[in-house]
């Protein structure tokens, strides 16, 4: 009996060893696209347009990098010794790997963004500022689009492990179980996922055409939006390892709460101001002078993140608040105690 269980042991690592030998195919993908990337882009001029031939090459490396991303770190926290003794650390379920993995690949996407719209701003801000345009933009909304189609399909991977754990596995017929659950989805989720198609369609054709190359400057803090995703998917993952009352998550949560004021809300009327500055007008007049289309377009991202911004600000005060009474409560149990 105690020979079979070494057996069973050995061959269970044999199998983890091999299921972990996909991590570097997957992560050498990843990286030979973003090699890719580079070798479409590097004859480009600074002002040049990127061409529908090329956008394409770009959009499906973006379709290969995000995928393969998520796949290798699932992998590496699932089949690696470092990686379930994290799982067992912080008592894991499969979900919350794959959670973690998204979050954790839509804080690399938002880092391209920031590194995308400081390049931009950067190059085209110190010129022409309504009609300087580098490549870059253009290139990374081809990229980036594609992380939009990706992330509809990890999220769907997350709720569907979430979904086995509940023990909805008692269909027979998989192909049925499948369309059930996809259907599932997309009901319950649908807000989330029309959010992220439209704004892989719509923010992708605004950024390449609609635009007519004018503009450059201001998609540029456009991008910088992102500066607050990483600190959100971290509070995410702070709170899957139960780490949600240690000084991590508040300090975390106060530099969400800082970069979303900044970059999602105080950004716009600044970069509204910048183009009174360009064309010589008081901010108001330079509101008016905006086109229907462009303050329509303001207003729908603006919006939701005061919207957004005032939930988050409501909880972090809610948290700091507990924290205050949990320690005030410690300190009179302490003093209690040394009065006995």
């Amino acid at each position: 009996m105690h020979k079979r269980s070494q057996l069973h042991t050995i061959n269970y690592f044999k199998n983890e060893e091999k299921k972990a030998r996909i991590i570097y195919p997957l992560l050498l993908s990843a990286l030979a696209t973003l090699f890719a990337s580079y070798l479409i882009l590097r004859e480009l001029e600074w002002e040049e347009h990127v061409s529908i031939r090329k956008g394409v090459c770009l959009f499906t490396s973006g379709l290969l990098f995000f995928p393969c991303l998520f796949l290798a770190l699932n992998n590496i926290q699932i089949h690696t010794h470092k990686g379930r003794k994290f799982i067992r650390s912080f008592k894991l379920r499969y979900s919350d790997v794959y959670d973690i993995s998204n979050k954790l690949v839509s804080a690399v996407q938002a880092v391209f963004c920031c590194l995308t719209g400081l390049t931009s701003i950067q190059y085209s801000c110190t010129r022409n500022i309504l009609k300087t345009s580098h490549y870059i933009s253009e290139a990374y909304a081809w990229f980036g689009a594609a992380y939009f189609f990706y992330d509809v399909w990890s999220m769907y991977k997350v709720w569907s492990a979430k979904v086995t754990q509940q023990k909805l596995e008692g269909v027979k017929n998989q192909i049925l179980l499948k369309t059930m659950r996809l259907t599932a989805y997309l009901t319950q989720n649908f807000m989330i996922v029309f959010h992220h198609v439209f704004i892989g369609c719509f923010g992708f054709l605004v950024i390449t055409y609609l635009r007519g190359g004018l503009g450059d400057c201001f998609f540029g803090y456009i991008y910088l939006m992102e500066f607050s995703t990483p600190f959100v998917s971290f509070r995410g993952i702070l709170s899957k390892i139960g780490l949600k009352k240690s000084r991590w998550y508040v300090v975390n949560g106060l530099a969400m709460l800082i970069t979303f004021f900044i970059f999602r809300v105080a950004m716009f009327p600044y970069v509204v101001n910048l183009f009174a500055q360009s064309i010589n007008v008081d901010f108001f007049t330079a509101v008016k002078k905006l086109p229907k289309n462009c303050l329509i377009s303001i207003s729908l991202l603006l919006f939701p993140q005061i919207y957004w911004f005032l939930l988050m600000a409501n909880g972090a005060v809610h948290v700091l608040c507990i924290k205050e009474k949990s320690e005030k409560l410690a300190e009179n149990n302490n003093l209690k105690k040394k009065t006995r």
